[in-house]
């Protein structure tokens, strides 16, 4: 077999050249975004996949949309198919329909089909592959995150896949519908673009490679890559103690009732883990319903977290891992089911839950809960001259304690890699001063290895009015401690006008005028062990 016979080093070669050329289609993104959600915070991923949709390389971007990239890749191709339609030399395609792409509608993934282009002829090599958070695609509040959306239409534009780019020209007609859809037209073309920059350039290192070593011994070298990745994953599982183990939490509805249940039986043997999600609540009709691929990825991330970290994240590292979500859950919906939060506060919950089964069958590798939110902030509205704006960004919180170290402090912990909004980009492009911005003292949870304190965080709208839709968890269910560890302590969001600070729900969407102010205090994380 051609992948047997290959010289390793060329193997290490290929493989180190892709996990760089998928980095560098992300500082791609970052340098042509437009948007302080992208260029600031970084809140996009990218990812390089073979011809037969396997991933292959993947840039250390965000967790959710990474796991959810290789399912929403092969459910986009399958969507195409239906239609009779083939991705062609020259094509780039556009989707952010979460039931197809994976994540929710502010998600838009941009895939560019690679192709080696000989005499007459041309072969399907892989595809590069980009998704960014836009921070307004339409819907009933701005930022398209309402706390308390019915339907997947009140959270925005549904993009089915379709074609930004035919035969190497953007086709100016989607980028029309999707500029007329968002409060932040020029944005929204801007990050396009820088999109379509990312996923050039993963196409061009691919092919420099391809040109490189030949189709044949690049192929041959994906397969070694990902088969390496395989062993290397089983090994790992292999020093899990075996067995059946269970764990159960819950998400807060719109009242704070802590009624949505996540349940989970974890399975490890043989080298391999299989998790079952039978018993865990119906989907409901707000936001925190979770498309399977990002229940998929918060599996993902958590067994990459409690094994080797050199370990290439690949196809390969998902053979080892099977996951039953039933349908028509919480954390497997049937359409037309509000997805928003799913991807940010419930894939949160769903890799704290995962994490909580290992417990037992990796004592050493568990930390304790984290703060268990993004803590998200979507506001928008117009200024004084009636220009419109848009505003998006989630917070740090608490990490929980480790079994070696303490928790730390503010960060954006699990499921989301993204940094916060600096503050003069806030007070530059909107109408919004900071106030404060400080560590939470005395949120995290005590313990041997104390949780990480929360944050907070708010800001003073200067002009104009709008509307703030704030969608957290764990602001009645505290973050839990482990071996002994006391509980973090919950999340809090007020708002203050004209000198009286009230105190809103995790959920909620409110309206602001000049002078009113928006207080986020986040969760902290739980404690690892008795003192």
């Amino acid at each position: 077999m051609i992948a047997a016979g290959i010289d390793p080093i060329t193997v290490e070669v290929i493989k180190n050249s892709l996990l760089y050329a998928s980095e560098e289609m992300g500082v791609a993104v970052r340098n042509s975004a437009y948007s302080p959600n992208i260029k600031d915070r970084l809140d996009h991923s990218c990812a390089i996949f073979d011809a037969k949709a396997r991933l292959i390389a993947q840039a250390e971007h965000i967790p959710v949309h990474l796991g959810s990239l290789p399912w929403g890749l092969r459910a986009t191709l399958n969507a195409i198919a239906s239609t009779g339609l083939q991705m062609q030399p020259g094509d780039m395609w556009v989707v952010n329909d979460p039931y197809i792409s994976g994540t929710h509608l502010n998600d838009v993934t941009v895939i560019r089909p690679i192709f080696v282009r000989g005499r007459g002829d041309a072969r399907l090599a892989g595809y590069s592959a980009s998704k960014a958070h836009h921070t307004d695609v339409g819907g009933a509040v701005p930022g398209s995150m309402s706390a308390d959306a019915e339907d997947l239409f009140g959270e925005g534009l549904v993009i089915a896949p379709v074609r930004l780019m035919r035969d190497d020209v953007v086709q100016p007609e989607i980028v029309a519908l999707i500029r007329s859809n968002s409060r932040n037209p020029h944005a929204r073309s801007g990050d396009l673009k820088a999109q379509i920059a990312g996923s050039i350039t993963g196409e061009r290192r691919v092919l420099a490679l391809i040109e490189a070593y030949g189709l044949e011994i690049f192929e041959g070298a994906i397969e070694r890559i990902l088969d390496e990745s395989e062993r290397a994953l089983r090994a790992q599982l292999e020093t899990f103690k075996p067995g059946r183990y269970h764990f159960e939490d819950a998400m807060e509805d719109l009242d704070g009732n802590p009624s949505v249940k996540i349940r989970v039986a974890l399975t490890i043997a043989g080298g391999s883990v299989s998790l079952d999600y039978t018993g865990t609540s119906p989907q409901v009709p707000f936001p925190i319903n979770a498309v399977y691929g990002v229940t998929l990825s918060g599996v993902y991330y958590v067994v990459r977290a409690l094994t080797d970290p050199n370990i290439p994240m690949n196809e390969g590292c998902f053979r080892p891992i099977s996951v039953h979500v039933p349908e028509g859950t919480f954390l497997n919906p049937r359409r037309p089911a509000p997805v928003s939060g799913g991807n940010v506060e419930t894939s949160m919950r769903n890799a704290d839950t995962v994490l909580r089964a290992f417990a037992d069958a990796a004592p050493e590798r568990v930390p304790a809960a984290s703060g268990g939110s993004m803590s998200n902030v979507v506001a928008g509205g117009a200024d004084a001259g009636g220009e419109t704006w848009t505003f998006y960004e989630t917070n740090g919180c608490g990490m929980g304690g480790r079994p070696t170290a303490d928790g730390i402090d503010g960060i954006q912990a699990h499921m989301t890699n993204t940094l916060n909004t600096p503050i003069e980009a806030m007070e530059r492009y909107l109408p919004i001063r900071l106030t404060r911005y400080e560590f939470a003292e005395g949120t995290g949870g005590e313990g041997r290895h104390p949780g990480g304190c929360g944050l907070v965080r708010s800001w003073k709208l200067l002009e104009g009015s709008g509307r703030v839709s704030l969608l957290a968890e764990r602001h009645t269910t505290h973050p839990q401690g482990l071996r002994g560890g006391a509980d973090g302590e919950c999340g809090a969001h007020w708002l203050v006008r004209d000198g009286e600070r009230t105190k809103l729900g995790g959920k909620v969407n409110v309206p602001i005028f000049a002078g009113d102010e928006i207080v986020v205090q986040t969760p902290g994380g739980g404690g690892w062990g008795k003192r």
